[in-house]
């Protein structure tokens, strides 16, 4: 998927979240580990949001346990970097032609 794609589905999945009462933090967080797409707050629980999106696929297969690895590796070192003392989850958000499906907690930390 080309960055352009990728990018009009992370603002589609911001506009759902916010639509949804989350307070996004912050967008594509980079580290020597991998990128969170989206960071977002509600109800005091910090959402580590990965953005899937698949015309001629499920999404939900591009999230790979060596991707969840990076993922949860570049989450540490968010924690460690910002001094975050919050409750966490890991989501996916799963876009679907006009469907936007959110799967929250997909791993435990």
């Amino acid at each position: 998927m080309s960055r352009a794609v990728g990018n009009l589905a992370e603002d589609k999945a911001a506009k759902y979240l916010r639509e949804m009462g989350f307070e996004i933090i912050e967008r594509n967080f980079y580290s020597k580990f991998g990128e969170i797409d989206i960071i977002a707050l509600k109800n005091r629980v910090l959402h580590f949001v990965e953005v899937k999106s698949g015309k001629n696929f499920d999404p939900i297969y591009a999230i790979t346990p060596k991707k969840l690895d990076k993922i949860l590796k570049t989450i540490n070192y968010y924690i460690l970097k910002k001094k975050i003392d919050l409750e966490i989850t890991v989501d996916a958000l799963i876009i679907r032609k006009n469907d936007i499906e959110l799967l929250e907690n997909i791993t435990l930390i």
